[in-house]
Order: C-alpha cells, then sequence, then structure tokens
C-alpha cells in the first residue's frame, strides 16, 4: 500500500508540477524559445490542447491550464483519501485548491534552492538560470525593494524562504488534512 501511495504522489505531483510551470511561465512572460520552457509545453501540450477546446483563455490567463492542474490537484487529494479510507465529499474540493496553492510553493521553494546552486556553480550565461530567473523575478523584486542589496550578497531568497515557512505553518495549522498534501 505505501508503494502505491507513494507512486500515486510521485505521479500527481510530476503532472502538476509540469502543469503549473506551464501556467507560471506564460504569467512571467518567460523565453518561450528556451529548452526547459519548450519542455513544459511540449510535454504538456497532450492534456492541454483539448481543454484549449472546451475552455478558451480569458484576458491572457490560460484558464485551461489552470483548471486542469486544479482538477489534477483535486484527484490527487481525492484518490490518496481514498486509498486510506478517508471520505471528505464536498471537502475535497477546496483541499484541492489548497494541494494547487502548496505545490505551487514548493515548486517556487525547489527552483529558487536550484538558482542559489546554480549561482555558485555555473559561470557566465545559462539557458535554463536565465528562465528560473525570469520565474523567480515577480516574486523577489517586492522583496529586493525592501531589503537593499548587501555588497553583492542577495538575501531576498531568504526572506522569500522564510515568508514561505510561515505560509506553510499556518496553513498547516488550519487544516488537520495537510498530511495528505
Amino acid at each position: 500500500m505505501e508503494v502505491i501511495t507513494y507512486l500515486l504522489r510521485f505521479a500527481f505531483d510530476a503532472l502538476l508540477m509540469i502543469l503549473i510551470m506551464r501556467v507560471w511561465l506564460q504569467w512571467a512572460k518567460a523565453d518561450f524559445y528556451n529548452p526547459l520552457s519548450q519542455f513544459i509545453v511540449k510535454v504538456s501540450n497532450p492534456l492541454v490542447v483539448p481543454m484549449r477546446r472546451i475552455i478558451p483563455g480569458l484576458g491572457g490567463v490560460d484558464l485551461s491550464t489552470i483548471i486542469l492542474a486544479y482538477i489534477v490537484a483535486t484527484l490527487k487529494f481525492f484518490s490518496l483519501a481514498a486509498l486510506s479510507g478517508e471520505s471528505l465529499g464536498v471537502l475535497s474540493f477546496y483541499i484541492g485548491l489548497l494541494v494547487l496553492i502548496k505545490q505551487a510553493g514548493f515548486l517556487l521553494f525547489v527552483i529558487m534552492i536550484i538558482m542559489a546552486v546554480m549561482s555558485w556553480v555555473v559561470q557566465g550565461y545559462n539557458a535554463t538560470l536565465m528562465v528560473l530567473s525570469q520565474l523567480t523575478e515577480p516574486f523577489l523584486n517586492p522583496i529586493r525593494k525592501i531589503i537593499p542589496n548587501m555588497g553583492g550578497l542577495d538575501l531576498s531568497m531568504l526572506v522569500a524562504f522564510l515568508l514561505m515557512n510561515v505560509i506553510n505553518i499556518l496553513l498547516s495549522n488550519s487544516l488537520p488534512y495537510w498530511a495528505f498534501l
């Protein structure tokens, strides 16, 4: 049973991260021709293109991908809860939204960790680092306006990590089913 739960969680998380990345790449207006962007688009196209025929975009927002990500998040929680013998009914739809938000926060956390490690290792221009930087700029720029650059040391990522952990703690204390997410 643990193996099935692990594999289901991995499959749902991978699909959810790809869908979130697709929306995020469009929202941040990241380089579409970057290899990472192309990978995300090509992997998610088989699911997104049929949804776009049903649900069009709205004001530059890719609604079909957002709704698809919400459906995947809800199915993740619903299937994991069903495997453990839980039945939450209508509450599953609310928790599906929380799963989507938590997964987006986790993805932001992972991208910032990757950026930090790559900044120590990679010298010069790197296409992947450039796209990751474009993705995190909307989150880090407001922090950078408040906390100035300390002689080449950027503390905005540290402050962002602290804020994300505070939000995660507040959400986990308010929701008893946070362990399933």
